[in-house]
């Protein structure tokens, strides 16, 4: 009977370097750009002629982008500790992707106050924006460097031989 589907590893120091997990470098980055961001939240994003007003008083959906990333940001440090291959590259990608999107909103704001039209005011961009944007771009990069490395599906032995973990007990 063949042990293909064992993927018990020896106990190994935490400090051994192992090529087949992920660096968890890129989680932290991105938690680094996702508290910059919620701080960008409570500064000044746009301002008229006689007062301006933080993020969060400007638009519900800063605050949420900035909790979202709380969440991404507990996620990612949660896989990195607990999974495996420390990363799940499906939540690597959707933080990814949240930080592209906060990316956007942000420039968004430098561009053109969205809702400016309809306030019926004249807004200027006040440094909530570009911190927020500063943030949103070490989110995204950081995530996309934690996507980068191995993650938990591919089993690697040291014979070279690479199987997905559903394909390892075939019975052969």
């Amino acid at each position: 009977m063949s042990n293909h589907g064992n993927t018990a590893q020896p106990n190994r120091p935490a400090h051994t370097y192992d090529p087949h997990r992920a660096d968890p470098k890129g989680a932290y980055i991105a938690t680094a750009g996702v508290v910059i961001f919620v701080v960008a939240t409570f500064l000044a994003w746009i301002a008229t002629d006689d007062k301006s007003f933080s993020g969060y008083e400007a638009d519900t959906v800063i605050p949420f982008t900035a909790y979202l990333g709380l969440g991404f940001a507990a996620a990612l440090l949660y896989a990195a500790k607990r999974a495996t291959r420390r990363q799940h590259r499906g939540l690597s990608l959707a933080s990814m992707a949240a930080g592209v999107a906060a990316t956007g909103l942000a420039l968004s704001y430098l561009i053109e106050v969205p809702g400016g039209a309809e306030r019926k005011a004249g807004f200027d961009t006040e440094i909530g924006v570009y911190v927020g944007l500063v943030g949103a771009l070490i989110w995204a990069v950081g995530s996309f460097l934690l996507a980068m490395q191995p993650e938990g599906d591919i089993e690697h032995r040291e014979d070279g031989d690479h199987r997905t973990d559903h394909a390892t007990n075939t019975g052969n």
